[in-house]
């Protein structure tokens, strides 16, 4: 029901309006980069990750969006999992108590870990790939929020675009373009940004990694 809500709502968004909140602004100065954490779920053999994006205090992320130009996608190494009383969008809360499993659903967001106070739209991206456990992916598609609405806000530095629950072991990654405000007002758009929540091993491992495989050649030899 939520989800039909969602979409009702989109329909009555003129293409002035998409168009005009997705207009490029300035270059990206304020964005900072991709997060992630790793949630823990109680949910066996899965891990949940959170995406995020990184701005500077004060600052907002307002779309994430696919073009002509930077297609967005984003995957797993083999697929999400989605809870029967999810959507694509954020969960209801109050069916938290009756299925715990749902708060650790999969599904895209602006700012928010649930639907109290979500007024986040979309237009363009079919979703049934995705709700079935799929990719994401669109070349003329996004979801967002008005600038108006307090989801778009950092905390803490950044804004939740993402939830996703995977296989233990699987990572979540993709390209998205993200535009924002500044903390001055001014816009930002951060195009093609790559991501992979997959941890990237410390200087010193890859070192480790390094000579380890320099042994094994010697040892073949």
């Amino acid at each position: 029901m939520r989800n039909f809500r969602m979409n009702k709502l989109m329909f009555t968004i003129s293409a002035t309006a998409v168009s005009s909140l997705l207009a490029v602004g300035s270059a990206s100065a304020d964005f900072t980069g991709m997060q992630f954490e790793n949630v823990e779920n109680n949910l066996a053999g899965l891990t949940t990750v959170r995406v995020y994006a990184g701005v500077s205090v004060g600052g907002e992320v307002d779309a994430v969006y696919g073009d002509g130009t930077n297609a967005l996608t984003i995957s797993s190494n083999s697929g999400f999992y989605q809870n029967q009383f999810g959507g694509y969008g954020t969960p209801s809360a109050a069916l938290f108590g009756f299925f715990p499993s749902l708060e650790f659903d999969s599904f895209v967001t602006i700012g928010l870990l649930n639907d109290s106070g979500d007024a986040m739209l979309d237009i363009g991206i079919d979703w049934a790939g995705f709700n079935a456990g799929g990719d994401i992916s669109t070349s003329n598609g996004t979801w967002f929020a008005t600038p108006s609405d307090a989801q778009v806000m950092e905390v803490g530095g950044r804004v939740l675009i993402g939830q996703f629950t995977v296989n233990d072991g699987d990572s979540v990654f993709g390209s998205v373009n993200l535009q924002g405000k500044n903390a001055d007002l001014s816009n930002w758009n951060a195009d093609g940004v790559a991501f992979d929540s997959a941890p990237i091993p410390a200087p010193g491992a890859i070192a480790l990694l390094g000579l380890a495989g320099v042994a094994a050649r010697r040892r073949r030899k």
